[in-house]
């Protein structure tokens, strides 16, 4: 019986692990400097937890922003919990590390973008090159978009696979 490594799935659990160990951090000590970042989550992932006006208003995905306010930050192993202010109306969200398409700190140009492969259920992890243009953007709303979010460079790993 042959066996064969599963990077994929292990990319996967790195790639997660490193925004938990991330999200951690600033839960304990706040973002640093001029750290903020861009999350695209699946909305209507069955484990996501947010308002009934936001899952209609946005029923694929929507962007968050975590920058200047935001609140209750808790981090789980399987997911992160955070109240963020839509528009002077504070409110709570629950994000499974698995509903996150891309995460975006565009400070210093770094970024995970995870992309469902058509017809399969497995996920790959792609790393996203932020623009220096990209960085400095501020977006209106919490809302970012589509266009705005799209990374300079895309770098698959799929082209390091045999």
């Amino acid at each position: 019986m042959s066996r064969d490594i599963d990077y994929g799935n292990l990319m996967h659990e790195a790639m997660r692990g490193l925004i938990r160990k991330v999200l951690l951090d600033v839960a304990d000590r706040g973002l640093p400097g001029n750290h903020h970042f861009f999350i695209t989550f699946d909305t209507s992932h069955p484990d996501a937890e947010l308002a009934d006006w936001l899952s209609d208003r946005y029923p694929g995905e929507m962007t968050v922003v975590m920058q200047h306010w935001y609140d209750g930050l808790e981090v789980t192993e399987e997911g992160f919990s955070v109240t963020l202010n839509f528009g002077d109306a504070p409110e709570p969200l629950y994000i499974p590390y698995d509903a996150i398409r891309t995460f975006v700190d565009p400070s210093v140009e770094f970024g995970l973008r995870f992309e469902q492969q058509d017809g399969e259920e497995k996920e790959t992890e792609t790393l996203i090159e932020v623009s220096a243009e990209q960085a400095e953007k501020e977006p209106a709303t919490l809302e970012v978009a589509e266009e705005e979010a799209k990374p300079a460079e895309i770098v698959s790993l799929d082209s390091f696979r045999k």
